[in-house]
C-alpha cells in the first residue's frame, strides 16, 4: 500500500458531501484539499456559487469562516475542531491519508500484523497500543492479480478502527477510477509565474465514493468525488485564511476522545 501510494502528495477533489447525525442530513457542494502531512482546506458551495463554510489547516492551526453565523472560529488543528465542518472526528493526517484513498495506520511492531485473504482481497489486521487495533481491506489492482505480490498494487477498500472493542471509525472506499497528476496552474493574465503541481508524476486508482461513520457519535458522511486530481498546486495562503471583516473571531478549544 505505501508503495502505492508512494507517488501521491495529496489530493484536490470537488463533489459533494452528504452528513447524516443529529441535526438531521446535512448535504451540500464540496471542494477538498489534502496535502501530506495534515494539511487540508474544506470549501463547502451553495447552489447560487456562494461560500458559506470554508476551513483550513495548516496541521497546528485551525480556521473555520461560518459565514452565515458570521463568526470566524480558530484554534488547535485537533481532530474534533476539524469535525465542525468535515463532521467527522479524526486526526487531520488520517483525513488526509483518507480523502486521497489511503488507509491511516496505527503505529504498531511490524511482526504483530497478520496478513489473509477474505473474499477476493488482503485483510491486514494491526494490534497497537492501549487497546487500539485496526483492520485494512485492500484489493488488487485487477492487471496486477498475476503478478507477484511484492509487485501488486492495491486499492484500499475499507479501515475499521477500533479501541477497548468498540468502532472508533470505519471508512468504506468504493467507485474507484484512474487518475493522474494535476497540471501547473497557470495566470490567465500572464503577470503571475504558473504553479507547479505539488508532487511529481503519479497515476493512481483513487476512491470516487469515501464514507466515514463513527458509532460512537450516529456521524456518517459520505464525499462523493465529480472530479479528482493527485498532487495538485498550492497557492500561497491555501491551507490558511485571513480573518474576514464583519466577523465575530471566536476561539474554540475541545478535547478529542
Amino acid at each position: 500500500m505505501k508503495a502505492t501510494f508512494g507517488c501521491a502528495n495529496g489530493v484536490q477533489a470537488h463533489g459533494k458531501l452528504d452528513h447524516f447525525g443529529e441535526r438531521g442530513r446535512i448535504r451540500g457542494e464540496v471542494i477538498a484539499i489534502a496535502v501530506n502531512p495534515a494539511r487540508v482546506r474544506v470549501e463547502i458551495t451553495s447552489p447560487f456559487g456562494a461560500t458559506p463554510y470554508t476551513l483550513t489547516s495548516d496541521g497546528i492551526s485551525f480556521a473555520l469562516n461560518d459565514l452565515p453565523n458570521k463568526q470566524f472560529l480558530v484554534g488547535p488543528a485537533s481532530a474534533c475542531n476539524l469535525a465542525r465542518l468535515v463532521q467527522v472526528p479524526v486526526p487531520g493526517h488520517a483525513l488526509v491519508y483518507l480523502l486521497r484513498g489511503e488507509a491511516p495506520l496505527l503505529v504498531h511492531e511490524r511482526a504483530t500484523a497478520s496478513l489473509g485473504w477474505e473474499d477476493g482481497r488482503y485483510r491486514v489486521d494491526i494490534p497497537s497500543a492501549h487497546g487500539a487495533a485496526q483492520t485494512v481491506l485492500l484489493e488488487v489492482y485487477d492487471e496486477d492479480f498475476s503478478l507477484d505480490w511484492s509487485k501488486q498494487r492495491v486499492r484500499v477498500t475499507g479501515v475499521t478502527t477500533m479501541h477497548g472493542g468498540s468502532v472508533v471509525y470505519q471508512a468504506k472506499l468504493g467507485r474507484f477510477t484512474r487518475v493522474s497528476t494535476a497540471p501547473a496552474r497557470v495566470d490567465e493574465d500572464g503577470v503571475e509565474p504558473p504553479i507547479p503541481p505539488s508532487g511529481g508524476p503519479c497515476e493512481l486508482d483513487v476512491p470516487r465514493s469515501i464514507r466515514l461513520e463513527v458509532p460512537m457519535t450516529g456521524d456518517d458522511v459520505l464525499f462523493q468525488y465529480d472530479r479528482v486530481a493527485l498532487n495538485p498546486p498550492l497557492p500561497v495562503g491555501t491551507f490558511t485564511q485571513p480573518e474576514p471583516a464583519g466577523s465575530l473571531r471566536v476561539p474554540v478549544e475541545c478535547r478529542d476522545r
